[in-house]
């Protein structure tokens, strides 16, 4: 589904060995096997398409609020330029994990450190060395939904001119909990309670044909929303631990 060298080693050995000497541990409920395989999916298509963007010409792409993403540090594009977008102290607390798990940082890698809630974000990555006359693909993931819909929104519209020309997006997010069949709601509203608990609740929600239709208002084209019956069918057909028909999470990708 998504092979990643890196997912473990940049956790450190002693995070590594107890998942390998128990992969399971957190199989502590029946919205576990869905997360994950959303979660491998979602890398997996965003690499896919990524792929696609290199093939066409694109030599920039930019990781918003890359967190523990380890693309740059496998990439397989030697003329592809990685930025690594992310708040002053994630990105400190990751470059320190980097160092620690003697993970090497490429030369075509740069970091970008940006608060959100102070800085502009074109502004940040003409100052990181981001071309503005150069199409750039983005990925942005496991972050939408813990945002206002108008700062999803405000973020969208502020990448799509660096987007455009041959470049792209590929993001996921949530549907409305009240969008949801009784069971994958119930599941949903378990794990928006956990989340909520450690501090970071879930504020962002689209409805897809009113995210697709604000893409194309934006200047992007070709926009695909992927729900679970399309990325079951996609990646997931021969798997026992696929999406949930009718859950909450989808992945979008558009062109600039």
């Amino acid at each position: 589904m998504h092979d990643d060298p890196l997912a473990l080693e940049i956790l450190g050995d002693a995070q590594a060995a107890a998942l390998r000497a128990d992969p399971l541990r957190f199989e502590n409920g029946p919205v576990a096997p869905v997360l994950r395989a959303f979660l491998a999916v979602r890398s997996r298509l965003a690499e896919d398409t990524l792929a696609q963007a290199v093939t066409a010409g694109v030599r920039q792409y930019v990781v918003l609020g890359a967190g523990l993403d380890t693309f740059a540090y496998r990439n397989p594009y030697p003329a592809l330029r990685v930025f690594e977008v992310d708040h002053p102290a994630t990105q400190a607390w990751k470059r320190q994990r980097l160092a620690e798990a003697h993970i090497a940082v490429p030369d075509g890698v740069t970091f970008a450190a940006v608060d959100f809630a102070s800085e502009w974000l074109p502004s940040a990555l003409r100052a990181a060395g981001l071309r503005s006359d150069e199409p750039s693909f983005f990925s942005w993931l496991g972050v939408t939904p813990y945002l206002e819909p108008a700062n999803v929104l405000t973020t969208l519209a502020a990448i799509a001119p660096f987007a455009a020309g041959g470049g792209g997006v590929v993001f996921d997010y949530y549907v409305p909990t009240a969008s949801l069949a009784p069971r994958p709601r119930v599941a949903f509203e378990a794990l928006a309670a956990r989340v909520a608990a450690a501090g970071e609740p879930f504020r962002g929600f689209f409805e897809p044909q009113t995210l697709v239709a604000a893409m194309h208002t934006m200047g992007f084209h070709a926009v695909r929303d992927l729900g679970p019956d399309e990325l079951n069918a996609t990646f997931l057909f021969n798997r026992a631990d696929g999406l949930r028909a009718g859950s909450a999470g989808h992945i979008l990708t558009a062109s600039g």
